[in-house]
């Protein structure tokens, strides 16, 4: 597959980012790689990105884009994602396709997790 035109890399801001990179690592897998003490890099084993130490952060009501990650047991996610810190601020729903819910991690930022049942 050519790589071109493709997204390569997404960027999150993060207040805590010790605390974000346990939820991610605790929640979904993610490892990291730090880059000073204001800076970290994630592999989720598809896509790459990062946290910058900020205070701000991405959501739906500002304007941001929704990140989606693919999870095949949404309730056991949703778990999970209380369970590591997270905060849920839309509750599961059905979309034509599957079904999800969102979340804020640990900084704010706004994501979701959806299933295809």
């Amino acid at each position: 597959m050519d790589p071109a035109n493709k997204i390569f890399y997404v960027e999150f801001h993060a207040t805590d980012l010790e605390r974000t990179k346990a939820f991610f690592e605790a929640v979904f897998g993610w490892t990291f790689t730090d880059y000073g003490p204001d800076y970290t890099s994630f592999v989720d084993g598809q896509i790459a990105g990062g946290f910058a130490r900020s205070d701000r952060r991405a959501s739906q009501a500002a304007g941001s884009a929704l990140v989606v990650i693919f999870h095949p047991r949404l309730e056991e996610a949703l778990q999970r994602v209380t369970q590591h810190g997270g905060r849920i601020t839309q509750e599961i729903f059905s979309y034509p396709g599957g079904r999800r819910f969102h979340f804020a991690e640990p900084s704010g930022n706004e994501l979701s997790v959806c299933s295809d049942a």
